[in-house]
């Protein structure tokens, strides 16, 4: 049986059911797992180095400073490096739109626009149809990688990895049987969190989600106007703290400075044109009022990136919008190219097939800048009730919750995109598939080690240069 798409409706359940299982002869459950090095493997500080051509020069020392920090730092950091480890593998076929950078600190509390609190996936950098294995292998290494990091054993590593499989496998049945519409309303709030691990949730760990939500609803856009403005002799400006925040009249002395400020007001216009009317309405209730270069992430260190201060009525009524540069996916090489020709309204639909928790400041743009390239970029608010987790701080216990609960975020997001009938027919009901990304996950976590080793020698070297702060 032949199928075009990852998601066929003329097919019956049946029919799409048979055709997840035929997948299992392009690639079996147990192929997915032990990872050995191929011999023609790209040299993965190359890969690396190549990312930061176009990046700002200045900023890319903090990059590589960071990734020096631990190996998980590194893996942050590495997704175009496993991009291309995991391209030759052998492939499912079984198609879903991929977060791309599905680690374990890419899954957080957010805000719903009906000011809900749920969990969800929150980086779309690089976002792109692709095999839906390539995001589960992604996840179960991350979490091995944080596991080691903790000092868990190998059976603690494991039970979290498998038990994050589990979920996702144990999900997606769930999504085969539900309707098309209950599929896309389907969200992970903190009554459908505790839902989904009541059968191994402590009381010690129920009051730890709570803490983390009650936490998350402080972290606001009012608390990031707070934490990053002040008030100066112009009114409400946001705070310098270079090299991290840099306002724009801080990073030149020179005329161009002028035409940076224009370059990122047409940003804005730009930008406010692919918003909905109703949103391009509430937009214009603002007035922007500063801007400044921030330095995010780990892997995004020296792409551009804007903190947008606007006000409404007074200084007590901001909107902070953050404006990302946005690059070709890490993906787009070993996926047969990209979909859209502009790479910020990639990530803006992708997050919104994959992501409940959608912003409705969201949005994309391209701009020239002054040294004549155009650039596209990607805008979403800055903090909107945004829980960060914080796995070095997790027992192997808690970890492995965490690990569900991003298994099962995944499953949702995938069951979006993808055909949930058909993936589950390929999964299957034993744990043949979570035995196997286990093993990938501990051998790809070896792998990273020996890269993270390899880019710390390029420092010793002189071939890169990292600078920490």
């Amino acid at each position: 049986m032949t199928v075009p798409s990852a998601f066929t409706a003329s097919l019956s359940p049946a029919e799409r059911a048979a055709y997840g299982r035929n997948a299992r002869r392009r690639a079996s459950r147990s192929s997915h797992g032990w990872y050995e090095t191929a011999q023609e493997r790209p040299d993965p500080i190359e890969v690396i180095v190549r990312q930061s051509d176009e990046r700002v020069p200045e900023l890319v020392p903090i990059r590589y400073g960071r990734m020096l920090e631990s190996p998980f730092r590194f893996y942050r950091g590495a997704a175009a490096v496993m991009a291309a480890d995991l391209a030759p593998l052998p492939s499912t076929g079984l198609q879903a739109q991929l977060c791309g950078d599905a680690h374990p600190l890419n899954f957080r509390l957010l805000a719903s626009p009906e000011r809900r609190l749920v969990f969800d996936i929150n980086d779309f950098d690089e976002t792109l149809p692709g095999p839906f294995e390539w995001d589960v292998k992604r996840l179960a290494a991350g979490f091995v990688t944080a596991a080691r990091a903790n000092g868990f054993s190998v059976k603690e590593q494991n039970n979290t990895v498998r038990a994050c499989v589990r979920a996702y496998r144990e999900r997606m049945r769930v999504f085969a049987g539900m309707r098309t519409l209950d599929i896309w309303y389907a969200q992970d709030d903190a009554d459908r969190m505790r839902e989904l691990l009541a059968s191994s949730m402590s009381r010690g760990a129920g009051q730890r989600i709570d803490r983390a939500t009650a936490q998350a609803r402080t972290r606001t856009h009012l608390r990031a106007f707070a934490k990053l403005t002040r008030v100066t002799a112009d009114g409400r400006r946001i705070a310098p703290d270079p090299p991290l925040i840099t306002p724009l009249g801080q990073l030149s002395a020179d005329p161009s400075e002028a035409g940076r400020e224009k370059e990122l007001q047409s940003l804005v216009a730009g930008y406010a044109r692919t918003l909905p009317a109703e949103r391009r309405h509430l937009l214009r209730h603002y007035r922007l009022v500063d801007m400044a270069r921030k330095v995010v992430g780990v892997g995004s260190v020296g792409t551009r990136c804007w903190v947008l201060l606007l006000l409404g009525r007074d200084d007590d009524d901001p909107l902070l919008l953050q404006a990302k540069e946005a690059q070709e996916s890490v993906l787009a090489a070993h996926t047969g190219g990209e979909r859209y020709d502009n790479q910020g309204r990639r990530v803006v639909a992708g997050q919104r097939l994959m992501q409940t928790a959608g912003d409705i400041f969201l949005g994309w743009t391209h701009v020239v800048g002054l040294d004549g390239k155009g650039r596209d970029f990607y805008v979403r608010q800055l903090w909107d009730w945004k829980g960060i987790a914080r796995p070095e701080t997790m027992g192997p216990g808690l970890l492995s919750l965490f690990g569900q609960l991003c298994g099962a975020s995944l499953a949702r997001a995938h069951a979006r995109s993808g055909d949930p009938i058909a993936l589950t027919a390929y999964l299957g009901g034993s744990d043949r598939f979570d035995r196997a990304l286990t093993e990938f996950a501990q051998s790809y976590a070896d792998q990273n080690e020996r890269d993270f080793g390899a880019l710390g020698a390029a420092c010793r070297s002189g071939r890169i240069r990292a600078e920490r702060l």
